[in-house]
């Protein structure tokens, strides 16, 4: 069997919680409840949130696979705790209900929800599952099932800092606002400077001038009772030559990044390296050209146009990833839809909301990014345990130097 990173989540929006579970990371790595709170207090940052974020305030609790601070090889699995729970324990209960009890008349949340939203998944998925409650698919297909990928993402960050692998992200425009400070990206610039100034942005931005406008085309969309959407940047640096593979399709790293980012809710389009510019140039301005000099791994490139990724392999230069997030459907302006029983068309009512999550969006994607990073990382190095992993990662470099 291939060594690999298997993962999968579970739970409602405003079900008891969130479950993950993620299998494939040797033991003996160091892991703690602070790596994981901490990426999931990002994911609720940024400018522009709703009020869920004002509800939940997420704490990670490790159930399995981690044994006095160390994993033990087993299969780790997380729960995250809905707070709200306790205002949806009825609606959302796993008994059966005999219709028309007292409690549903005094709560209208018990009512069967048969107006799509336009921009959801409300009406294909009611029609694919067959369910005249559409509530039966807006708890899984809500944004807040991305908590817990942030979380197991978070693991997978841990393991490859293990091997001098960072990955970070920032956000490169919101609406029409764009920073400046990213326009060098395929060049190979100071990704990890460039992060921490992103950091200490309300948008994620690492430039403060485009930072101040964002925030103004979102309070702008506030005002008049709408969504703004944007782009943001992924990057991974430290990453060896020879992850994925060209020889089937699905193993392609490249591929494999996109599909992850684009399984991101509201991600309408993914790039790699200079991705979509690449249309408009000469083959010319676009190939990195290869140079060799005699030092560690004597191969490098002075462009980073491919992203990192060559045939659907890692060339050793630092992977970059852009996806593009449309508006949030959800929004105060009412929208035109019809109503599933009646066939009556009607104005599409507002549910809480945020206004831009467009930072949020930038940090599940460094977990989706790690997770498939990871996987590819495991499959090629292996090792049940950290220590093995490493040895077999060290005698790959040796072998990048003597080639």
């Amino acid at each position: 069997m291939i060594n690999s990173l298997i993962f999968l989540t579970a739970g409602e929006s405003h079900g008891k919680g969130l479950i993950g579970i993620l299998e494939g990371i040797p033991s003996g790595l160091s892991l703690s409840l602070e790596d994981i709170d901490k990426e999931l207090k990002r994911r609720q940052a940024g400018y522009g949130r709703g009020g869920r974020m004002k509800i939940e305030s997420d704490h990670a609790e490790i159930i399995s696979g981690v044994r006095w601070g160390k994993t033990i090889g087993s299969p780790l699995s997380i729960l995250i705790e809905n707070k709200d729970w306790k205002n949806w324990h009825e609606i959302m209960s796993q008994e059966s209900r005999v219709m028309g009890q007292e409690s549903e008349s005094k709560d209208p949340r018990f009512l069967p929800v048969t107006r799509p939203r336009p921009g959801h998944a409300d009406l294909p998925g009611a029609l694919k599952y067959d369910h005249k409650d559409i509530r039966n698919i807006l708890e899984r297909s809500s944004a807040r099932e991305t908590a817990m990928r942030v979380a197991i993402g978070s693991i997978a960050k841990r393991f490859l800092s293990e091997f001098g692998i960072t990955i970070g992200s920032y956000v490169t425009q919101i609406g029409n606002v764009k920073s400046q400070k990213s326009e060098s990206r395929s060049q190979n610039p100071e990704f990890i400077e460039i992060f921490k100034k992103a950091e200490s942005s309300p948008v994620r931005c690492p430039d403060d001038n485009a930072s101040k406008k964002m925030m103004e085309i979102i309070d702008e969309a506030v005002q008049k009772g709408d969504t703004v959407g944007g782009i943001f940047e992924v990057f991974a640096t430290g990453v060896p030559v020879g992850l994925g593979s060209h020889i089937q399709w699905d193993k392609r790293l490249d591929g494999r990044l996109a599909q992850a980012l684009m399984g991101i809710q509201a991600i309408k389009g993914v790039e790699i390296g200079a991705g979509f510019r690449m249309a408009e140039k000469f083959g010319s301005e676009v190939m990195d050209e290869i140079f060799y000099q005699k030092t560690e791994f004597g191969f490098y490139r002075q462009t980073n146009h491919a992203g990192g990724i060559e045939g659907g392999i890692t060339n050793g230069m630092p992977i970059i990833i852009r996806a593009a997030m449309k508006p949030i459907p959800t929004l105060r302006k009412s929208l035109r839809s019809v109503d599933i029983i009646t066939k009556e068309p009607f104005e599409a009512a507002y549910e809480r909301s945020d206004t831009c999550a467009v930072p949020a969006a930038s940090v599940i994607g460094e977990a989706m990014t790690a997770l498939i990073v990871a996987d590819a990382f495991i499959e090629k190095f292996g090792g049940d345990s950290i220590g093995e992993t490493k040895r077999n990662f060290d005698s790959y470099a040796e072998y990048l130097k003597e080639f």
